[in-house]
């Protein structure tokens, strides 16, 4: 049986511009940690993403699917409330399909964000990290399947993370006082969280962090032809790490990663002052 393609991005793209004629430059994708930021937004529109085709609606405490189109000073964002996972049980192309319309609707530059377990033993709780590269531990890829025409199939991850993204993140960190470091994420497909033995495994592969999204996001990105650049936010020490009797719990998680919004906020909103 042939295989059917998702909705045409395009098409969702279209809809949202006849609500909104408003052409982002910059895309935005709001992890755990990163909510606040879309408060600071100046809205133009917003749309739930149950009401948007081939949206993928996510459950997890903490997320907000919802598309925001607007100002951040003299930048038109696209954000992103939130994200869909792999572990709720949809496929990655579904949870990449927000960043295909994003695409269409116009973006140059994606900033992906999220909340991960540091595994780097130099990391510490509620430090950030811009990644410099990534360790697709998902077992799948979002590009399998039927490409979509004028997309290549096979896509150059040489460089996911655009140089000069990378260093205008790691300067507006050290401008607003955040510990910043720059380091590989491994995407896991969860959403159990490692173990001890994983973790040691992970650092002998050269994972400085470790998490359940992004990297499919950054794939597709990549085959739309945007810039993408990567943030953490490091809410905990993975396991194994903190002492004998560490647990891990997305609760631990979602307690820091509020307790680091306020930075987060501060951190991004000065990335895009200074760009695109």
């Amino acid at each position: 049986m042939r295989r059917t393609l998702t909705p045409d991005p395009n098409a969702t793209a279209e809809l949202i511009r006849r609500r909104c004629p408003l052409v982002p430059t910059v895309g935005l994708v709001l992890g755990s940690g990163f909510a606040r930021l879309a408060e600071t937004v100046t809205p133009v529109a917003e749309f739930a993403f149950r009401d948007l085709p081939g949206f993928p609606v996510g459950s997890v405490p903490g997320h907000q699917p919802r598309l925001l189109l607007g100002h951040w000073q003299q930048t038109t964002v696209a954000v992103l409330r939130g994200r869909a996972h792999y572990y709720e049980g949809f496929e990655l192309s579904e949870i990449t399909f927000p960043i295909r319309v994003l695409a269409a609707l116009g973006i140059s530059q994606l900033l992906l964000t999220n909340a991960a377990g540091a595994i780097n033993r130099r990391y510490r709780p509620g430090d950030f990290m811009v990644l410099s590269d990534h360790i697709n531990g998902l077992g799948a890829n979002p590009l399998r399947g039927p490409v979509r025409e004028g997309q290549q199939r096979f896509v150059d991850l040489t460089q996911v993370y655009d140089p000069e993204l990378q260093h205008r993140l790691l300067r507006s960190a050290q401008a607003v006082g955040a510990r910043v470091h720059s380091g590989v994420y491994l995407a896991v497909s969860g959403p159990s969280y490692e173990t001890p033995a994983e973790i040691r495994a992970f650092r002998r592969w050269g994972a400085d962090a470790v998490g359940m999204s992004t990297v499919p996001e950054a794939i597709v990105a990549r085959q739309c032809g945007l810039q993408v650049a990567g943030l953490s936010c490091l809410t905990n020490a993975a396991a194994g790490l903190g002492g004998p009797q560490q647990t891990v719990s997305h609760e631990e998680v979602l307690a820091m990663a509020r307790a680091r919004e306020q930075v987060a906020t501060q951190l991004v909103g000065t990335f895009l002052t200074t760009g695109p």
